[in-house]
């Protein structure tokens, strides 16, 4: 009996070792492929942003969600992908490998490297869609994000938790100013993530080698999906992106994303969208056009203390047809948006450059962050020049104009000569204000350009070599009252009219 019952539990163990490890898929077929999306019949399971693998090992993503089948977008190359294949559910809603090890490299919206160096080490996953910070855990935005631009840190601040959209049109220096700003972070604590959908990879390596150039790569991470990507890769680089920025915020830290550009953000939604047949709307784009970019800006904020009190700051860059700030796509991001930097294609022409225009351009909460000492320069210099362009249109009817008048468009003119500045000649919060104090002097009055120029770095060198305590008071968030003006002032003053 005793052996029997040996062999029977023998017999049982051979069993259990013998049973297979059994794992339950869905998988269904292909019904159709169009233009870089599929329609696949069944999978009643999956669900919204489901990542499925097709046979031949490329990638979609749920798009719609119908009665027997469901609309996917390809997220590699589906040339190989015909009618008839299978496709299996991976039961992962899409998401994107964040780490530290991230700075300073090239990857696309899946986290796969694209710059040629060593395999990066990830530490956890984040899904590319998340929700936005509930208004209780926010912050007010009360730090400022430097941009070392004076027409942009004076006129339209920025800060740190904001989104700014900068818009204009093409050619007219809109990646310019979201470079500049990334550079400007190089030695701050500020994380940069340069989102680039659509671009040219030519235009994408033009922007990697100038951060690589001016030392600002270390903290920076460019999330790249090209213009001859898949639809649906551009659709997911913004999110991606930005569930990577988060990953940084919750850690903490200030973070600065660009995303280059939504417009053609939205044009690859609307091509995913009428190729799944999705009923189109104005100018064909999806009715829910609004939503996709809102709920992507929204999850732009700072953190409560409690929290870590990190931010993400977003600069949304969007293009503009023949200065059309009314168009859909833009008016539909400025509501979205805190504010707007526009760029002027007349003054860009002009070589007036950043082409900001200030009339158009306007921060709703960055002036709270804005240092206290920008206050006392900027507040007069604003207003002048706001009447100086009313003026300046008035006299182009030929109007014989009074000396006063004339004066007046002299001091105009010189603002403007002094809000120009050349592209990675950055400048810091305390070298603007002594500019600007300067220029309230009357003290580049009648100067041509490069005088102007000339003048400011002699003001910047008197600034850092006789007033170094004013600058610490800037940076202390301290306000300049009257006698600091006219103590900078004086000293600009000898040492412009002084001859070397």
């Amino acid at each position: 009996m005793m052996k029997s019952d040996n062999a029977f539990t023998a017999i049982e163990k051979t069993i259990d070792d013998l049973k297979a490890d059994i794992k339950q898929e869905e998988v269904s077929v292909v019904q159709s492929v169009q233009s870089g999306t599929a329609i696949v019949s069944g999978l009643s399971g999956a669900q919204m942003d489901e990542l499925l693998m097709f046979e031949n090992g490329v990638q979609g993503m749920v798009q719609t969600l119908n009665r027997d089948s469901v609309g996917v977008v390809f997220l590699d190359n589906p040339d190989s992908v015909k009618a008839g294949d299978k496709v299996k559910r991976t039961h992962r809603i899409l998401d994107v490998p964040v780490s530290e090890n991230l700075l300073g490299r090239v990857i696309n919206p899946l986290g796969e490297q694209l710059d040629g160096k060593a395999p990066i080490i990830f530490n956890e996953r984040r899904a590319i869609e998340i929700e936005a910070v509930p208004i209780m855990d926010r912050a007010p935005v009360i730090s400022p994000l430097q941009t070392g631009i004076k027409a942009v840190d004076a006129f339209t601040p920025i800060g740190r938790g904001q989104r700014e959209l900068i818009l204009g049109d093409r050619q007219t220096g809109k990646t310019a100013i979201a470079l500049d700003t990334i550079i400007n972070q190089r030695e701050s604590n500020v994380i940069c993530i340069y989102c680039a959908i659509g671009q040219r990879n030519s235009a994408v390596a033009g922007v990697i080698a100038d951060l690589q150039k001016y030392q600002a790569m270390k903290n920076t991470i460019v999330v790249v999906s090209a213009a001859d990507d898949e639809a649906g890769m551009q659709f997911i680089a913004p999110y991606a992106a930005t569930s990577i920025g988060e990953y940084f915020m919750y850690k903490g830290k200030d973070v600065l994303i660009v995303y280059d550009d939504l417009t053609n953000h939205a044009r690859a939604y609307r091509q995913m969208s009428l190729l799944l047949r999705r009923p189109p709307g104005r100018e064909a784009f999806p009715g829910d056009i609004f939503y996709i970019h809102s709920r992507l800006l929204e999850r732009a904020t700072r953190l409560r203390a409690e929290l870590g009190g990190g931010s993400l700051t977003a600069l949304p860059i969007v293009s503009t047809e023949a200065g059309n700030i009314s168009a859909y796509i833009p008016t539909n991001i400025i509501s979205i948006t805190d504010g707007q930097i526009y760029l002027s294609a007349p003054m860009f022409q002009k070589g007036i450059m950043p082409a900001v225009d200030t009339g158009k351009s306007v921060s709703r909460v960055g002036g709270d962050a804005q240092l206290p000492a920008y206050k006392a320069v900027v507040g007069p210099l604003k207003l002048f020049y706001a009447q100086f362009e009313e003026l300046e249109s008035f006299t182009k009817f030929g109007t014989q104009l009074d000396k006063e008048t004339q004066a007046r468009i002299r001091r105009g003119q010189a603002i403007r000569s002094t809000l120009e500045q050349r592209q990675f000649m950055l400048l810091s919060a305390s070298e603007q204000i002594a500019v600007f104090a300067a220029a309230n002097a009357g003290l580049f009055d009648g100067l041509s350009s490069e005088e102007n120029l000339s003048a400011q770095q002699k003001i910047i060198k008197v600034l850092h070599e006789e007033f170094p305590h004013l600058e610490q008071m800037v940076y202390r968030r301290e306000k300049l009252g009257e006698a600091e003006i006219k103590l900078l002032t004086d000293a600009f003053t000898e040492a412009l009219t002084t001859k070397e």
